[in-house]
């Protein structure tokens, strides 16, 4: 039966579907994936697009596209077929995104470091814990240091809100990557992005036990 990831923020520009393609495209390499995007906005759709089309082909990630009312019964249809399912959900709080962060075994909430994603996450954070899923914050986009970094972490511990220690740098290969149909994983193996996102994936596995 497959795990489920939910990839979930209300506040746009969060990174939140750029995330689930790396995610996708990372953990593609060792295990069965699919994609569930139920973002209106349907970006990751057009990233799968661009990956089919890439001569030679990449590694195959499964893929449906579909309204989030449907998404019970197509996680369900999904499950036995897969290892992992990573849903992009809607980027705001209503009953898709409702069902999609029920249907999750962990649920993964990008932030960057500028308090309106902080508290734009909060309303996720609580969808969360009312459905009783497990839930994390992903600090991305994030500078090396400074000041709001640091604030944007203080504030996080301030509160007691889950989080990955993992950082995920303000790097433009995930930009490259994503533009291309693939995750930074593939498009530069050996960079500093990709080892931040192995280090993510460590964590995760770790929270699914």
């Amino acid at each position: 039966m497959a795990v489920v990831i939910t990839v979930a923020q209300q506040k746009g520009g969060a990174g939140k579907t750029t995330l689930a393609a790396n995610l996708a495209a990372a953990l593609a390499e060792v295990k069965r994936v699919a994609l569930v995007d139920i973002d209106p906005q349907r970006s990751l759709a057009r990233w799968h697009v661009l990956r089919g089309g890439r001569h030679p082909a990449p590694v195959q990630i499964g893929f449906s596209e579909l309204s989030g009312w449907r998404l019970g019964n197509e996680l369900d249809r999904m499950r036995s077929r897969y290892d992992v399912l990573i849903v992009d959900s809607p980027p705001q709080i209503d009953t898709d995104a409702r069902v999609a962060v029920r249907g999750a075994d962990l649920v993964l909430v990008p932030v960057q470091p500028s308090p309106p994603d902080l508290w734009a996450a909060e309303g996720t954070l609580k969808l969360a814990a009312d459905e009783r899923r497990k839930v994390r914050l992903v600090l991305n986009r994030a500078p090396a240091s400074g000041k709001l970094r640091a604030g944007m972490e203080a504030e996080i511990a301030r509160h007691g809100y889950p989080v990955l220690a993992t950082v995920l740098g303000n790097r433009t290969g995930f930009a490259g990557a994503f533009a291309q149909g693939l995750g930074i994983t593939e498009s530069e193996p050996r960079s500093t992005a990709a080892q931040e996102l192995r280090g993510l994936l460590a964590e995760i596995e770790a929270v699914l036990g």
